[in-house]
């Protein structure tokens, strides 16, 4: 879900981000990571209060290229109005919580994100029974929207209904849980946000048969991990980690075959997973030349993590779409390991 991006001061995390932050993290042992109070698919606790969810095994990636072990983080939920004060005092050390990558964001915030994790766009989901007949967001005109304040969501709805001479009345809450029970009691007509949130939403719904999302994508929300300026060592860090995750799945490196694809000689294979004699990859960023094994063996590759969580290996089952690598029609698109 994306958030409203106020200009905070930055300098409150200023003398944290010029810091070594790799050093704190080895030091404290553990990765303290920012993530959602609760999206299915994207980060949320189960049962046993165990998170899961593609935000979720992107930080244990980052976890697993540090300390070779995926255990190593903490997971610190956040509210949409909290989480960048929250990386820019270096209460977390990474944001991995369905956060959309924009320009305010990274200048006036100070912050630098890593990748896009996900590419998403904002849609609108409604319930069928009580608007039958409603195949458009276009038809919306006088309903009562819900929406999570503290989001761009709610910029970006009031741009669409006033750029198409519509009316609507805005029905806003603070927290997730807010928005989707008031939405479930049909305290109004619509519920607004990122398109893989409304998917995550309707599963936990009274009747989600009920629901339809309509087919309208009325934004931009490219959703992806962000770090605080000023710690270049550590971008370079959860950057590279996103690339290799992408590669992996690019050359066939899962973590059913990982012990087969060590002893591969196809040369990209052995640079990436660190076998070489001379390879520097790892060292270089202050790793080991074995992190991207670690990472694999931990978590798996981009296209594992995506299918598990919010694909067809999930309850979401959310079609790859433009998330799909580079060279099976999608955005993602990992730089060259060498």
């Amino acid at each position: 879900m994306t958030a409203v991006s106020g200009l905070f001061a930055v300098t409150l995390g200023a003398s944290i981000a010029c810091g070594a932050t790799l050093d704190d993290i080895k030091a404290r042992g553990f990765v303290q990571c920012g993530v959602s109070s609760g999206l299915a698919g994207f980060s949320a606790p189960d049962d046993k209060g165990d998170w899961t969810g593609l935000d979720v095994d992107f930080c244990r990636a980052v976890a697993a290229g540090v300390f070779g072990d995926t255990s190593k983080v903490k997971f610190r939920p956040l509210e949409p109005k909290e989480r960048f004060t929250a990386l820019q005092s270096g209460e977390v050390d990474l944001l991995s919580r369905n956060t959309t990558w924009t320009i305010s964001r990274d200048t006036a915030l100070g912050l630098n994100f890593a990748g896009v994790t996900y590419y998403d766009g904002q849609g609108f989901m409604i319930n069928a029974k009580k608007l039958p007949g409603i195949t458009s967001a276009l038809e919306l005109s006088g309903a009562a929207v819900c929406v999570q304040t503290g989001t761009t969501t709610e910029l970006t709805i009031s741009d669409y209904f006033r750029a198409n001479k519509l009316e609507y009345n805005p029905v806003v809450f603070e927290k997730l849980d807010e928005v989707t029970s008031a939405y479930d009691s049909g305290r109004c007509d619509v519920y607004t946000t990122d398109q893989s949130g409304l998917y995550a939403t309707r599963l936990v719904l009274g009747s989600p048969s009920d629901h339809v999302i309509l087919p309208e994508i009325i934004s931009k929300e490219p959703l992806g991990p962000a770090v605080r300026q000023g710690d270049d060592k550590w971008f370079d860090i959860v950057k590279w980690t996103y690339y290799a995750l992408l590669n992996a799945e690019e050359l066939g490196i899962t973590q059913a075959n990982l012990e087969e694809m060590l002893k591969s000689d196809k040369p990209e294979v052995r640079r990436i997973l660190g076998v070489e004699d001379d390879s520097k990859i790892g060292t270089d960023l202050g790793l080991t030349k074995d992190w991207v094994v670690n990472i694999v063996k931990g978590v798996g590759n981009y296209g594992e993590i995506f299918d598990r969580n919010v694909g067809v290996g999930s309850p979401l089952k959310i079609e790859r779409g433009i998330n799909a690598l580079w060279s099976k029609g999608g955005l993602q698109y990992g730089m060259p390991v060498r």
